[in-house]
């Protein structure tokens, strides 16, 4: 592990298997500098255990970075759990609260949400067995609860400042976007863009959920296997990472790319790519940060929503500082977004 290609000077890689609920996980810890490691946990069947161990390790440095860059007192961690899973029922209950045990045997350092493929009622079974948990439902106007509309808000702000910079308007109207994966946040961003007259082409795994919400907003679809080529003012993925390779990059229709999923550039040479083609591209971590700003707002208490609320809506202008940074440094935003992360967590390793 300690030679594989995305091990980052990961504090912890944890790997679980309970035999009474078939539940196999891994939990990897990036960094505690900033506080404890905070991220979500996903479900997914995984080719293997090593493609699932390299998602832990490059999700968990990603939530190191967008912590850091969110400016919020926590440091990285993600949790992959190798599916398929039972459906909601006691089996499934079962194996979640068998994952709560194994985070609360971290003893704090790495705090649970949901991610792809895990809900609030997943994490209700987590929270049976401990307290380093967070995405609980909530009453009233409490923090807490599903965090992905946080996200798709902070995905529309963030969409909103790089369309600004790169095309000079000041709204969405007529604006297309070509947006890859239309889940839970995927089809939240969908509607916040369809409210401000935005055009939209969809695509997702789920053909038949890609067309209903096509149907309810006015949107047309196309195959997942295309949407990257789509001509198009802006390209939102919001599926699973890695989309953008050395190959992909050169089929991309859009100027901008910015969206909600994790680790969209599989690798240096992809990033360059992206640079040399003149793409206007919003770092993931950075744009897609609403949904920790979230669940780090209920796990450490004392924020009203409004307060967190405030803190989403500041991902607008955080991107727009970025991108006009980059611009006038003559740098790669990605590569500047990286240094700036790293520079606070470095800094606070050291007592700075």
């Amino acid at each position: 592990m300690f030679t594989h290609p995305d091990f980052d000077g990961h504090e912890s890689v944890t790997w679980l298997q309970d035999p009474g609920t078939g539940l196999r996980a891994v939990i990897a810890v990036h960094s505690t500098a900033l506080g404890p490691g905070m991220g979500g946990c996903r479900v997914w069947t995984y080719a293997d255990a090593a493609e699932g161990l390299t998602d832990a390790l490059r999700l968990s440095r990603g939530m190191s970075l967008k912590n850091a860059m969110a400016d919020l007192p926590l440091g990285g961690g993600k949790a992959v759990i190798f599916g398929p899973l039972p459906g909601p029922g006691t089996a499934r209950s079962a194996a979640f609260r068998a994952f709560g045990r194994a985070v609360a045997g971290l003893g704090g350092r790495y705090v649970t949400a949901e991610d792809v493929g895990v809900g609030v009622a997943d994490m209700a079974a987590v929270a049976q067995e401990t307290g380093f948990v967070s995405g609980l439902a909530q009453s009233g106007d409490a923090v807490g609860g599903d965090p992905s509309p946080f996200t798709a808000l902070g995905v529309l702000r963030g969409i909103e400042a790089a369309v600004a910079r790169r095309f000079g308007r000041t709204d969405l109207a007529g604006c297309h976007v070509a947006v890859q994966g239309v889940g839970n946040v995927g089809g939240a961003l969908c509607r916040l863009l369809a409210e401000r007259g935005a055009r939209l082409t969809l695509a997702d795994a789920d053909s038949a959920r890609a067309l209903a919400l096509a149907a309810e907003l006015g949107a047309v679809t196309t195959d997942p296997g295309v949407i990257l080529e789509t001509p198009a003012d802006v390209f939102a993925p919001c599926a699973l990472g890695g989309v953008l390779t050395m190959q992909s990059v050169g089929r991309l229709g859009a100027a901008v790319v910015a969206g909600a999923a994790n680790n969209q550039i599989w690798d240096e040479a992809a990033g360059a790519a992206l640079a040399a083609r003149g793409v206007t591209y919003v770092p993931d971590y950075v744009i897609n940060a609403g949904g920790i700003i979230a669940v780090g707002a209920e796990y450490l208490g004392g924020q009203t929503r409004a307060d967190v609320l405030a803190a989403v809506e500041a991902i607008g202008p955080r991107v727009g500082a970025l991108l006009d940074r980059a611009q006038a440094d003559g740098v790669r935003v990605d590569l500047l977004a990286d240094r700036m992360a790293l520079e606070k967590i470095a800094a606070a390793r050291h007592g700075g």
